[in-house]
């Protein structure tokens, strides 16, 4: 299991941030590593008209990428794959960095033992 939740403002422009296809690096790069398995990721977006960054300079911009997965993964392995995606997300926004100010934060939790129910028809 391995659920990516992107929040981020709404004065970022959808063409430059590509947010299909930062989702699908994501996706590739996370199974690639070997420890997700693609048949469980999901990724899903929310996009934020209300914010307030800072001093409130409202050319400020944030995006903010939340995964969860589930546990039993050693710490070691968590930290070198989340060094790996921080890289590819920051590497996809680098035309952003480059043409505004913008704050870029990840964070992977890992699920306690909790009950769980999952059903897939693909």
């Amino acid at each position: 299991m391995a659920h990516f939740i992107y929040e981020y403002s709404a004065n970022l422009p959808s063409e430059t941030l590509d947010l299909r296809g930062l989702m699908a690096k994501m996706h590739h790069v996370a199974a690639d590593t070997g420890v997700f398995p693609l048949s469980g990721m999901r990724s899903r977006a929310q996009r934020y008209e209300e914010f307030y960054l800072a001093d409130g300079d409202p050319t400020k911009g944030f995006i903010n990428l939340s995964m969860r997965v589930g546990g039993g993964r050693e710490h070691s392995i968590r930290q070198q794959c989340g060094e790996l995606l921080f890289n590819t997300l920051t590497e996809h926004l680098k035309p952003l960095l480059d043409s505004m100010p913008l704050a870029i934060s990840f964070e992977m939790r890992e699920l306690d033992e909790h009950v769980k129910y999952n059903r897939k028809s693909y």
